[in-house]
């Protein structure tokens, strides 16, 4: 049984074909509309979410299957100290796949060793959201054609950013990618993703404050939110929110083929005035969020093969 806590978690070739069999779903959707019928996803989301939670529901549904779970804590036993193992054994009896997005970095990890059922984590504190960076490469893969020999920038809250971190460990596998970590000095990307990540890698990278002055090289410039949720000082968030706002000034700076990226969801960190330009991808994103979800859910299930087992 396999699971998908970290990026890491698919082998290159496995992550190659979940993004084929996203981009054949996005082409031909009606082939799999009733793939997943009699099957349940269950969706345990312990903090708040729109797009992630709704593109998982979604996506089973447009599979032909039917979606359980809650969407906050809150409704669900454990507001009566049930544990997260205790759930999963439980939910696990109900569904045939768990999404669970949790505050407590490690919690997914921790469901997935008593999970009678895959576990797909969605999200765990500022560690990993694996689902948001498989959106994130089928988005760079359909508007780019590519995912190798490219200058990524990340701006903004690289710190706490947990789609920053599974980005970077996603990209690190491909030749050729160069990184330009843009943030203020207390919002950098925590060192172990350097030192881990990218320098074992042998990729490039460069760590400025300036967006201005490094927009014109990007090939994608990846935009985050300063995420209030993650900070203990409320002074610290305020004086730190609005360090970055994309706006047509700044894009006036950048290449003509430049994409942009938002996990969203966005506070003020683009300028909605950007979003008719075509280079802005981000509403884009959230739609092949979808197909990528219904292409993971089918190789998790078994509905379609893994080539590594058509190999075993």
């Amino acid at each position: 049984m396999k699971h998908l806590i970290d990026p890491m978690d698919l082998s290159l070739e496995e992550l190659d074909e979940v993004l084929e069999l996203g981009e054949e779903i996005y082409e031909h959707p009606e082939k799999y509309a009733d793939l997943a019928k009699g099957k349940k996803i269950a969706t345990l989301f312990y903090e708040p979410s729109t797009r992630t939670r709704l593109s998982f529901e979604s996506a089973m549904l447009d599979l032909g299957g039917n979606v359980i779970g809650f969407s906050s804590a809150s409704d669900s036993s454990v507001s009566k100290g049930e544990s997260v193992e205790d759930t999963v054994r439980t939910v696990g009896c109900f569904a045939d796949v768990i999404a669970m997005r949790h505050p407590n970095e490690g919690a997914p990890k921790l469901a997935s060793m008593m999970s009678p059922v895959p576990i797909i984590n969605a999200g765990d504190g500022g560690h990993n959201h694996p689902t948001q960076t498989l959106t994130d490469l089928l988005t760079i893969r359909k508007e780019k054609g590519k995912l190798d020999h490219m200058t990524v920038g990340l701006c903004g809250d690289l710190k706490f950013g947990r789609t920053v971190h599974s980005l970077i460990k996603a990209m690190s596998r491909y030749h050729g990618v160069k990184f330009v970590l843009i943030s203020p000095k207390e919002l950098r990307v925590p060192e172990y993703i350097i030192s881990d990540v990218i320098e074992p890698a042998g990729l490039s990278y460069e760590e400025v404050e300036s967006l201005e002055d490094n927009i014109g090289k990007l090939d994608i410039l990846y935009m985050t939110r300063v995420q209030r949720e993650r900070f203990f000082n409320e002074a610290d968030y305020v004086r730190l929110k609005d360090t970055y706002i994309l706006d047509k000034k700044k894009m006036k700076m950048a290449k003509e083929d430049m994409i942009i990226l938002h996990p969203l969801p966005r506070v003020n960190e683009i300028s909605p005035s950007v979003d008719d330009d075509p280079r802005a991808c981000y509403f884009r994103q959230v739609k092949y969020g979808k197909f990528v979800r219904m292409a993971l859910i089918c190789k998790l299930l078994g509905l379609v093969p893994w080539k590594q087992s058509e190999e075993e």
